[in-house]
This record gives structure tokens, sequence and C-alpha cells, in this order.
């Protein structure tokens, strides 16, 4: 008789696929880190996140007219856009984005702000809240160096 040896699913899974069971949480044995890691480390460039704020300020321009049409029940969506191409245009104008820190320090004073002025929004609590989602964003992208390579007009 021949000897059968139970083994969980889990080991079974560890033998075929050795690269997926080891160490999940920190990444170590698919080289997560060092992906990252040339992702973040590449120099700033000025002139793509003033192209990544275009693009961006002109998808929230088309979401803000698509909701417009939808009427009532597309507010929310429609402050969203108008929030995002609030933080668009105020982080276009000025010259800020030639450095990293310029434009971290530019977001940093924004979210600093107590309100943000503008008319035609729905709900303004609705839209200052979105604003200051929008700049952490940003902020998190700032400080990643990441991410203002795309360009498309939904970003997840």
């Amino acid at each position: 008789m021949a000897a059968f040896s139970y083994r969980p699913y889990n080991v079974r899974r560890a033998i075929r696929h050795p690269v997926r069971s080891a160490d999940f949480g920190h990444g170590r044995a698919i080289g997560i880190e060092e992906t990252m890691m040339s992702d973040g480390s590449t120099a700033w460039d000025g002139g793509r996140v003033r192209h990544w704020l275009a693009s961006r300020l002109n998808a929230a321009r088309l979401e803000q007219a698509a909701a417009d049409r939808r009427g009532y029940a597309a507010q929310d969506d429609y402050d969203n856009a108008a929030a995002e191409e609030w933080v668009c245009r105020s982080l276009q104008t000025g010259d800020h984005n030639d450095t990293q820190a310029a434009f971290a320090g530019r977001i940093k004073a924004l979210l600093a702000a107590e309100d943000y002025p503008v008319a035609g929004v729905h709900d303004d609590r609705r839209f200052d809240r979105n604003v200051r989602a929008h700049l952490r964003k940003l902020a998190k992208m700032t400080k990643a160096n990441d991410g203002f390579a795309n360009t498309l007009r939904y970003q997840g």
C-alpha cells in the first residue's frame, strides 16, 4: 500500500507557487520594494505635473457637464468634479510646479485654509470636504512622486 501523506491546501499551494506563499505582509519574496523604489526615485518633472493638472482640469469639466445633465440625483458628482477643478486650477497658477518642495508647500498651504470660496456648487460643506480629499490625494502623489503619468479621464 502506498503511503498517503495528507498535506493541507496551503502547503500544496506553497509547493506549487513558492513566490505567492512567502511572506505576504512585507512583499519580500516578490520584490515589491524594489519596484516601488524605482518608480518613486525618479526626478521631479514640473512639465509632467502641469500636463497632469491640465488633463484633470479638462476631465473635471467634462464630469461637471455630465453631472449637470443628469440633474438633481447627480449633485454630489457635480460638487466632486467642481472640487477637483478648483484644486487643479489653484495649483496651476504660479511657478510652484517646478520643484517638488514648492508644490508640496502649496498643497500644504491650501490644506491649511479654512474654506474654499467658489460660486455655483450645491453644498458648500460637501465641496470643502471634496477639496480636502483631492488635496490629500495630491499630497500623497507628490510625496511619492508617482501617478502624474496617468492622464486618463477615469482614475481609480
